[in-house]
């Protein structure tokens, strides 16, 4: 889809209003970074997507929820829900069928079955849970796409920090749903992304904002803090990365600089806050 038709939704928790903004509409150094992510993510080719997806002229443009389909076709949208945990998997499931102009026609328990049966049904749209057992959520967007770039995906997650939210619109994800989310966000969720548009909350944009302007670690970097997170020494990362010590504590001082802070257990904290590393 051409960059000037992408379109980023803006929900409102009042009312059932929906500002549909378009994302170069916005200037300055956050929605910049917002647009240039969004528009290197893997797009589905203008063929196939069709015109569903037309951009807004101003902020102030209102539309109701009755009347936001405008490029919907009579058919329903058909979906494959993919989520380790079977009641968090029935409930979508069920609330999904109830709607007229949507079936789920596929379930998946892992990312590598969600792949599976989404190459093979090719349905419109696919929810994925961001931790899953074999293949995560992110794993599973960029198979997807590697078998159908025109493909329309959704991470549904109780997990919300700035760098999982980050990899999953990077990876190409067109939604970032938060399992607590109501019924209404989560039809109109569906509704966008099946018309071709991003979606994603205002606090989740918020997130997306401060990361894309933040500063990124590089792979040894990361595999630094992640050995910091579990207690190694310098010495002892060294080894283990084959690399001198004295190395080691360069790659700890552009790290402490990058994420603004001014000691390791502080920097273990704001890497744990980012998503960059975990205790699990």
């Amino acid at each position: 889809m051409p960059a000037a038709e992408r379109t980023i939704d803006y929900r409102l928790r009042t009312g059932r209003q929906c500002y549909e903004v378009p994302s170069q509409a916005r200037n300055g150094v956050v929605e910049t970074g917002i647009q240039h992510l969004l528009q290197n993510n893997k797009q589905p080719s203008s063929a196939t997507r069709g015109a569903s997806c037309q951009s807004r002229s101003a902020m102030h443009d209102v539309a109701e929820p009755a009347s936001m389909g405008e490029g919907r076709t009579a058919r329903s949208l058909t979906i494959l829900v993919a989520d380790d945990h079977p009641m968090v998997r029935e409930g979508l499931v069920a609330v999904i069928n109830r709607q007229s102009d949507m079936r789920v026609v596929a379930e998946a328990v892992n990312g590598r079955e969600a792949v599976e049966k989404f190459v093979t049904l090719r349905p419109d749209i696919a929810l994925l849970d961001l931790r899953m057992p074999m293949m995560d959520g992110i794993e599973a967007v960029m198979s997807i796409y590697e078998h159908a770039p025109e493909a329309r995906l959704v991470i549904v997650t109780t997990y919300q920090s700035e760098e999982d939210i980050y990899r999953a619109l990077r990876a190409g994800a067109q939604g970032y749903l938060l399992k607590d989310a109501s019924v209404e966000d989560l039809i109109e969720c569906i509704h966008s992304v099946g018309d071709g548009k991003t979606w994603i909350p205002p606090a989740v944009g918020a997130k997306l904002a401060r990361r894309v302007t933040e500063r990124s670690l590089t792979a040894r970097e990361m595999e630094v803090i992640r050995a910091l997170a579990k207690g190694k020494s310098n010495k002892e990362i060294g080894v283990a990365l084959n690399i001198s010590e004295g190395t080691v504590k360069v790659h700890v001082t552009h790290m402490l600089e990058k994420l603004k802070v001014t000691g390791r257990t502080e920097a273990i904290g704001a890497a744990m806050k980012r998503g960059l590393v975990t205790m699990e």
